[in-house]
């Protein structure tokens, strides 16, 4: 069930417990919650904006393992609401979501897998989903095509792209670069690198207003992603 708090600055905490809370246990979370109030309520009607039910935050994980650091058991989730004037309310769609009412669901996630979809054009796919994917990549992907004698699945397409995706492989920082015309001799990873040898006149350990410094920025040998 959901227990909804009240804070002092109007905001509403949500509390998904496994079993109602007692009066010890609402009086414990209304302290954690900065002096909040316990609401009998288990619907709250008018416009908020809080978390996408689909995503748990890390402030409700921390937030869980606190409770259970407290003696509080059956705490499966924790999250913040604002209300609202309207459903015209700015918010961030990536993160939140506008809710018409706080009530038992708000947690509920009911969401049937989307089918497996066979992409006969991967250049328009690539455009249509903002994959980032290179002329020589999607080429690439062509050959795997026919290799296997059938049109790559959505699944595998979005696979590639993220393995292959700025993260990964670093396509900008690797690129060249044409600026006003004119091609710049160096990369981002060539500039990068051009600070090792110089790194030891800039912060030398004789000087000491640097050389705190040196083993916060010394490159150190990572693994390739």
């Amino acid at each position: 069930m959901i227990t909804f708090f009240k804070t002092p600055d109007g905001s509403i905490i949500a509390t998904e417990s496994a079993q109602s809370l007692t009066t010890e246990e609402q009086e414990k979370l209304a302290w954690l919650y900065g002096g909040a109030s316990p609401l009998k309520e288990e619907r709250l009607d008018g416009y908020f904006v809080g978390p996408r039910r689909e995503m748990i935050t890390p402030w409700s994980t921390n937030a869980v393992e606190i409770t259970q650091n407290m003696a509080v058991s059956g705490i499966r989730r924790i999250e913040e609401y604002w209300p609202v004037e309207s459903e015209d309310a700015d918010h961030d769609p990536m993160l939140q979501r506008l809710y018409k009412a706080l009530d038992q669901d708000i947690f509920t996630v009911n969401i049937e897998p989307a089918p497996i979809r066979d992409i006969t054009d991967l250049e328009a796919y690539n455009e249509q989903e903002g994959l980032a994917l290179s002329p020589e990549e999607i080429e690439y992907l062509h050959k795997v095509e026919g290799q296997l004698g059938r049109p790559l699945t959505d699944s595998e397409v979005f696979g590639f792209a993220q393995i292959n995706s700025e993260h990964c492989r670093h396509k900008i920082f690797g690129g060249t670069f044409i600026i006003d015309g004119e091609e710049k001799e160096s990369s981002l990873f060539k500039m990068i690198k051009r600070f090792r040898p110089i790194r030891t006149m800039w912060l030398s350990p004789r000087d000491p207003s640097w050389s705190s410094l040196l083993p916060k920025i010394t490159p150190r040998a990572t693994g390739s992603a």
